[in-house]
């Protein structure tokens, strides 16, 4: 009854995206690049040579190595999920493709200083824009941006002090243990209420939110362009810099994977149970929390 009706790659890389329910925008990258250079045809007749033009095109327009990869394990997947619903027996040619210089080309992405945040917070305050808005309230609770820039209203409850992560019909999340709920610092709390100053009935930040999806990318462009006027370093490094405050609190593994929806691999055992109650996690937060009213 799932038996993809159509064969050809673009037609079986909806059924997945539909049918799995992973993220359309990054995907489709995937998929168009591999249509640029070897044409949208039957799944069964890709061949180990398109997987090598696929390499090289996105080696040319100048990817780094871990994109690369990024890139193929998609075309993988939409590959094995065509041969496995038409039954089709052969092997993935897009599979365990050699990159060369794999991860040497990687940077180590920086970390904020305690001054830093401070600095940051006290003069995203002051903006007459909701978008630095953006930058206490990740540096203080270690969210994702998407996470943050497709909340709706209704996720913050002001009351409790809580920020409750969960998919809707404009973000998803990324793993099934992002969705969480995250106790708010009195610094997280500030700026979250001004952020409402900014927000319609239903959107914290409804400029971001359209009728197909949320654009967490434009939002990381713009908040990009104010960070790194700054600091030189990218939103993203707030999200470092929490983990490594987790670190120095000597908060437990098990608690910082569960605060930053991070994907826990330090033992089996760490995916049973509930996880730590509420009351522990506002410790944790309240031990690494920057007060920045005085």
């Amino acid at each position: 009854s799932v038996r993809p009706a159509k064969t050809t790659l673009a037609a079986v890389a909806e059924e997945y995206i539909t049918t799995r329910r992973v993220d359309a925008k990054s995907s489709m990258v995937a998929v168009r690049a591999l249509l640029t250079v070897a044409g949208d045809r039957e799944v069964h007749t890709y061949k180990r040579d398109d997987a090598r033009a696929l390499l090289a095109y996105l080696q040319s327009n100048g990817n780094k190595t871990a994109t690369v990869r990024r890139r193929f394990n998609t075309i993988t997947a939409i590959l094995n999920y065509a041969y496995q619903e038409l039954e089709i027996d052969k092997r993935n040619p897009f599979s365990k493709m050699t990159i060369v210089g794999e991860g040497l080309d990687a940077a180590k992405r920086g970390t904020f200083t305690e001054q830093e945040l401070r600095d940051g917070y006290k003069q995203s305050m002051n903006s007459v824009t909701g978008i630095p808005l953006l930058f206490p309230i990740l540096g203080e609770t270690g969210c994702r941006l998407a996470e943050v820039v497709g909340l709706r209203v209704e996720d913050v409850d002001l009351d409790a002090l809580v920020l409750h992560l969960r998919p809707n019909d404009k973000r998803r999340l990324k793993t099934t243990g992002s969705e969480r709920s995250l106790p708010l610092t009195e610094t997280a709390y500030l700026a979250v209420t001004k952020a409402l100053e900014y927000s319609n009935e239903e959107w914290l930040f409804p400029r971001y939110i359209k009728e197909d999806g949320c654009y967490a990318v434009h939002a990381s462009n713009a908040l990009a362009k104010w960070t790194k006027r700054r600091w030189g370093m990218t939103a993203h490094s707030l999200r470092h810099t929490f983990r490594d405050r987790l670190r120095a609190a000597e908060v437990p593994l098990e608690a910082i994977d569960q605060l930053g929806g991070w994907s826990s691999v330090s033992t089996i055992g760490s995916s049973y149970g509930q996880g730590y109650p509420l009351e522990h996690l506002r410790k944790y937060m309240d031990a690494i929390g920057l007060d920045t009213r005085h």
